[in-house]
């Protein structure tokens, strides 16, 4: 990217902090609309985690507002050390691992997670949308721990000791939790080449 196109988007990124902060500062003195604002910015981001998290679309949903309803009951404790989308990513991640224990369920590869992925996480930019909804499928169908790892460290960027502790397990299991998941995965993807030969 040229020098020019990085300032520009150092600049964009500067006043979108910025906003955001104005629309949680609004927020915690109790404007639904900061909130909504709020919501829009971050409901699709956040649907996609609790989906790739839980492999179910209903839970997801489920998972979602749970984590908005607890944001906005939790708003005024909210500490601007880090982005208000840390911040609600860790919330959702508490959402799931609740949405489990109250449910027990077994978060396996539903039936429609093929489908459910490929219409909301596929990446517009890739070149081989099939690609991406192989690896989708294949993500949905790792292990819990595993998944969960994967999806928090992997994808979405979160260090091994933040994960640790979304997670409640030690940062040596959450990095034996991703190397488990990368070599589950790399097996997975490579069997589903293979048979597409």
């Amino acid at each position: 990217m040229p020098r020019g196109e990085e300032a520009v988007d150092e600049v964009q990124r500067a006043r979108d902090v910025a906003e955001e902060r104005k629309l949680v500062a609004a927020a915690v003195d109790g404007s639904s609309r900061a909130f909504e604002a709020l919501y829009r910015r971050h409901s699709a981001r956040t649907y996609a985690l609790c989906l790739r998290m839980t492999g179910h679309a209903a839970t997801a949903e489920d998972c979602t507002q749970d984590a908005f309803v607890q944001a906005w009951r939790h708003l005024p404790r909210f500490e601007t050390r880090s982005s208000f989308g840390t911040w609600l990513h860790r919330i959702a991640v508490n959402a799931v691992l609740q949405q489990v224990r109250r449910r027990q369920e077994s978060l396996g590869a539903a039936d429609s997670v093929e489908r459910e992925v490929a219409e909301v996480l596929e990446d517009r930019h890739a070149a081989d949308p099939a690609q991406a909804r192989d690896l989708e499928a294949a993500i949905a169908s790792l292990p819990p721990g595993a998944r969960h790892v994967l999806v928090l460290v992997g994808i979405y960027g979160h260090t091994h000791e933040e994960a640790a502790d979304m997670l409640g397990i030690a940062v040596g299991t959450c990095k034996a939790q991703l190397h488990r998941a990368r070599a589950l995965l790399g097996a997975r993807l490579d069997a589903g080449a293979g048979g597409a030969r």
